[in-house]
């Protein structure tokens, strides 16, 4: 029996409704087709509506934090372990505000990530209603780009828009700001875009050919080759296309703080990390190459130094980056080729393979004379021998022995720790070493670590602090225990400030203003507070028995306090408006 022209109508109009949604089940929609698996949140009025959409659907983890700002640290190190976009949730308002700092953090770095924020109903916006503020002025000089949904209708291509933007070219956060009406407001959906256009963001991924073929030329005929390479190389993807034309060049390598980990740290080929408390063989390298690759850095003050000093010798630069506007920014370079890093390097590997012209394999041999006098200074020396206090290099060396062929994770705070983790823990693996480098961001440890967590469960993840930074957001301890991501966390306790300590000694002659914390808490009592496990670690003889005894508890959180030398200094060390070669290697320096 057919149906009449009203019966057809009327279907259709409940088809209509059915495949109305609202802007909060959009949203969800969203994130279900970008493959996003975790969000980390904290919920308030202005995004009640998505909350109450989190709770309709069950492929997506939401993870309740203690603060926003921890929120975006953890979706940050999951994006950096993983390399997927990190998604963040809050609310308008101090919401806002207290993500601030994760979402500049993760700007500095580069770092592929989405941030979801609540706003005051569109009507309410510039009136000054409760729990607004100007969440679009405030975070456009440190996101890659931002939106305000204006209209429910938008959302989806919004929604791929910022995905789109966070991981393409050079990656970085996108915030996407939803009025609490766009959230609640329906229009018909019909299905998520799969593909995205937009005219005025086109990213570079092809390097110029010309430029590449002259890279070539240089490297194949330099005297003393060197490969500098940056984070980008990481974000890029493209470690094995490194290690492959270091491999074919025998060219040493370096990486900055953010590129540990692209080269293995154990290759013969690695001079260390480079720059401010980088080894003298890869800062001396740097400055007396005669042809210098850079992959993926940007030449920074913390690598550099003194960018005259930098200028005084003579060397031919070749920089390859996807973003055109970190290239000659801060060094003036002779090659540049603007495009995807593992791009360009597979073309120039190939032009390398199809070149006739061969290397001075004489020049090259001298080159590595000189670079293992350099080496046998053994700039990273200490009292190894000492057995009445522990050296935090100690804790490092150990971890690292002990840890070496198990997939690992390292997460640190900022401050010595900091430098001592990334100079005595040898990372042979990309995307272990996750830190806060351009902003230099304390209390990032704990969410980094129970991000990577989560994305790893059967690898190790250990959370290397120091008794401020780790305060800063120890609340996130609590967290741990509700989405049983058992970190382990290791606080090198050295009751001051270390850094600023460090750098109130050399500078201000000793004197150490409100650098020195007088009441610290019981980290082993805190932690047991928290439902986890503590250690309180004393002795140089206890640090490898504390270590296994804390691997042994593979589903408990566990504090390790360990009771370092307050005293001890990070070496090598270039002072402030120094060049990279002007290294303080200890004391006696002074």
């Amino acid at each position: 029996m057919e149906m009449s022209k009203a019966e057809l109508s009327a279907a259709a109009a409940i088809r209509a409704q059915s495949s109305e949604l609202r802007g909060a089940e959009i949203l969800i929609k969203a994130l279900q087709a970008e493959g996003v698996k975790y969000v980390w949140g904290y919920p308030g009025g202005a995004v009640l509506h998505i909350y109450d959409a989190f709770y309709k659907q069950d492929t997506i983890q939401h993870v309740l934090v203690r603060h926003e700002q921890a929120a975006v640290h953890a979706a940050d190190g999951y994006a950096r372990a993983t390399g997927e976009v990190g998604v963040a949730l809050v609310t308008s308002g101090p919401g806002v505000t207290n993500a601030i700092t994760g979402i500049a953090t993760a700007y500095m770095d580069s770092i592929p990530m989405v941030i979801v924020t609540g706003q005051v109903p569109t009507a309410a916006i510039g009136l000054d209603a409760f729990q607004e503020c100007d969440t679009v002025g405030i975070t456009r000089p440190i996101v890659k780009h931002n939106f305000l949904v204006k209209d429910v209708r938008d959302m989806a291509d919004v929604m791929k828009k910022a995905f789109h933007i966070a991981r393409s070219g050079r990656p970085g956060p996108v915030v996407v700001d939803v009025p609490k009406d766009v959230s609640f407001n329906k229009t018909a959906y019909t299905g998520y875009p799969d593909k995205v256009e937009m005219r005025s963001y086109n990213p570079v991924r092809k390097g110029h050919g010309g430029q590449i073929r002259k890279a070539v030329q240089l490297l194949m005929g330099a005297k003393r080759p060197y490969v500098y390479t940056g984070g980008g190389v990481v974000l890029g993807n493209a470690w094995q296309e490194l290690r492959t034309l270091v491999d074919m060049l025998n060219s040493p390598v370096t990486n900055t703080l953010m590129g540990l980990g692209s080269y293995p740290g154990t290759g013969r080929n690695f001079l260390g990390m480079l720059g401010m408390h980088g080894t003298i063989e890869a800062n001396n390298a740097m400055q007396n190459c005669d042809v210098l690759l850079a992959v993926g850095a940007r030449f920074d003050d913390r690598v550099i130094g003194n960018p005259k000093h930098f200028a005084q010798s003579e060397r031919k630069i070749i920089h390859i980056d996807i973003d055109p506007s970190s290239i000659s920014k801060r060094v003036k370079v002779d090659i540049p080729i603007v495009g995807d890093v593992k791009e360009v390097l597979n073309e120039l590997i190939a032009q390398i393979r199809e070149s006739t012209t061969k290397q001075d394999t004489a020049a090259l041999a001298s080159w590595w004379e000189t670079i293992e006098e350099w080496r046998s200074r053994d700039c990273l020396k200490y009292d190894r021998g000492n057995c009445d206090v522990i050296k935090p290099q100690h804790v490092i060396e150990t971890l690292w022995n002990m840890t070496r062929g198990v997939d690992t994770y390292v997460t640190s705070d900022v401050g010595q720790h900091q430098m001592w983790a990334a100079q005595f823990y040898k990372f042979d693996e990309p995307r272990r070493w996750i830190n806060s480098g351009g902003l230099g961001t304390m209390g990032v440890g704990i969410p980094y670590a129970m991000g990577i967590k989560l994305a790893k469960p059967e690898s190790e993840v250990y959370c290397v602090t120091g008794e401020g930074s780790v305060q800063m957001c120890i609340q996130e301890l609590s967290t741990c225990l509700q989405y049983n991501t058992p970190i382990k966390v290791i606080a090198l306790n050295n009751r001051y400030l270390g850094m600023v300590r460090q750098w109130q000694e050399l500078d201000y002659e000793g004197r150490y203003s409100h650098s020195y914390m007088d009441a610290l808490p019981n980290f082993v009592k805190l932690a047991e507070a928290y439902g986890h496990v503590g250690m309180l670690i004393e002795s140089p003889q206890d640090v490898e028995p504390a270590l296994r005894e804390a691997r042994k508890l593979k589903d408990r959180t566990v504090f390790m306090d360990f009771r370092t030398d307050p005293t001890e200094n990070v070496w090598p060390m270039v002072k402030a408006g120094a060049g990279i070669t002007e290294m303080l290697l200890g004391s006696e320096d002074l």
